[in-house]
């Protein structure tokens, strides 16, 4: 099949060159003329585990290309997949379409012979349909249909979930979409992964529905390590003893400083804003919310109880601004509501991130950076664990309380045992939820 990508960002990025895998012959697209320059030389602009060489082997193999040229890549593709950004509307919420209706403008007048659009970005109930309506009034003889194929890859994880999917949902209205959408995952389909077609609607809602679940129940624990935290009980062991339950599950139990990242933020709020819009408001959505901004001011006001209750002239420690390990990602990182927070109370901040530094330096502005763990403590009087990297869960804790000034630790991923922490020399330990 011949596949066009229009958008290489994380989604786009990804699914392109797995797709080039399968053994598709797939040209991605982009405007930024620096990013396609840099692909071409092999350069991959994101951090996700083995993308870099999956990309390399498909370069040379001939099967994957990069252009910013969109008329040239459309107009013998099979089917052209939108993967631009959808960033939450300024005011409002909503997901800015602003990207994807522009791409389906530059994508219809390019169109020659059949084609399937799919797309691939989150996009609110309804906004294929209102692409097919651009196209047609953009390109009225246009030979063409719109598919819907959310993603579900998790950043850091985004290959397996690309190649070994819980499911491929794909939103069809014609038989022709579906048989050309069939022969793109024929790959998953021969090692029996589920593909769940549905129409339009339906696909785009499964994407909001799944992540704002998600998001539930990481604001679920959260509030449940709170109260763990007034009566004594520890949370860890409740998520375990829910966990097992096979209705419930275990993950996204993991109580700690809130989500963030590039999907659940913008994803929850725009289910929101779609239920206010269609008069069905989606109260648990918009408490989830609330609640997950509670959570990060909560965090806040944790290591201030650590730092006698001022963080004026304190040297602060903090390990990890990612929202999570395995990415460079920092959108709506809880570190960037704690360690501003920090700053604004006097302390100086010093921070250690395998992957954040790219990012970090223009989003947290007043930090240091330091290259370890070991050289950020030096003389600190406070160790703040924001996110759990594999490097920070086997630390020489009598080195790092050796080093400090008061060694006092904020564990907020629970990566230590409180025990083990105090008998390293740390005079005090605070977890989330025990």
């Amino acid at each position: 099949m011949r596949i066009t990508m229009i958008g290489t960002g994380y989604v786009g990025l990804v699914s392109g060159v797995c797709l080039s895998d399968f053994g598709h012959d797939v040209i991605c697209v982009d405007k930024a003329e620096e990013k396609i320059a840099k692909l071409e030389r092999g350069e991959v602009p994101i951090y996700e585990p083995g993308l870099d060489a999956i990309l390399e082997r498909n370069v040379k193999a001939g099967r994957l290309q990069f252009t910013t040229d969109t008329a040239a890549a459309v107009r013998d593709a099979d089917a052209v997949f939108i993967a631009v950004g959808t960033p939450s509307r300024r005011g409002d919420g909503h997901a800015d379409l602003s990207y994807v209706m522009g791409a389906a403008e530059d994508i219809a007048r390019s169109l020659s012979g059949y084609t399937v659009v799919v797309t691939k970005s989150t996009v609110p109930v309804g906004t294929n349909s209102k692409v097919a309506e651009v196209i047609r009034a953009t390109n009225p003889q246009a030979d063409f249909d719109v598919a819907s194929n959310p993603e579900f890859l998790r950043e850091g994880a985004a290959i397996d979930d690309f190649m070994k999917p819980d499911r491929v949902v794909i939103g069809v209205e014609s038989e022709r979409a579906k048989e050309i959408m069939g022969d793109i995952y024929r790959p998953l389909y021969l090692r029996d992964f589920p593909i769940v077609y549905t129409g339009l609607e339906t696909a785009e809602m499964i994407k909001y529905a799944a992540n704002a679940f998600l998001a539930t129940k990481i604001s679920f624990i959260n509030e449940i390590a709170a109260l763990c935290e007034r009566v004594g009980a520890n949370v860890k062991d409740v998520a375990k003893g829910m966990g097992l339950d096979g209705r419930i599950g275990n993950k996204f139990l993991h109580a700690g400083p809130g989500y963030g990242g590039s999907c659940f933020p913008k994803d929850t709020s725009a289910l929101a804003r779609i239920g206010q819009e269609h008069g069905c408001p989606m109260r648990i959505t918009e408490t989830v919310i609330s609640v997950n901004d509670a959570v990060k001011r909560r965090m806040v006001d944790k290591v201030l109880d650590l730092c006698d209750g001022t963080f004026n002239g304190k040297t602060i420690a903090v390990l990890g601004v990612t929202f999570k390990p395995e990415t460079d990602d920092m959108r709506d990182s809880p570190a960037l509501t704690i360690v501003p927070a920090l700053i604004g109370g006097g302390a100086k901040v010093r921070v250690v991130d395998p992957q954040g530094r790219r990012e970090g330096e223009a989003l947290l502005p007043g930090v240091s950076w330091a290259d370890d763990p070991y050289e950020a403590s030096e003389g600190a009087h406070a160790l703040l664990i924001l996110t759990e990297w594999n490097e920070f869960r086997a630390l020489d804790l009598q080195r790092l309380s050796q080093a400090m000034s008061t060694p006092r630790m904020a564990d907020l991923r629970n990566i230590y045992n409180r025990k083990d922490v105090l008998d390293a020399g740390f005079l005090a330990y605070e977890g989330v939820g025990r």
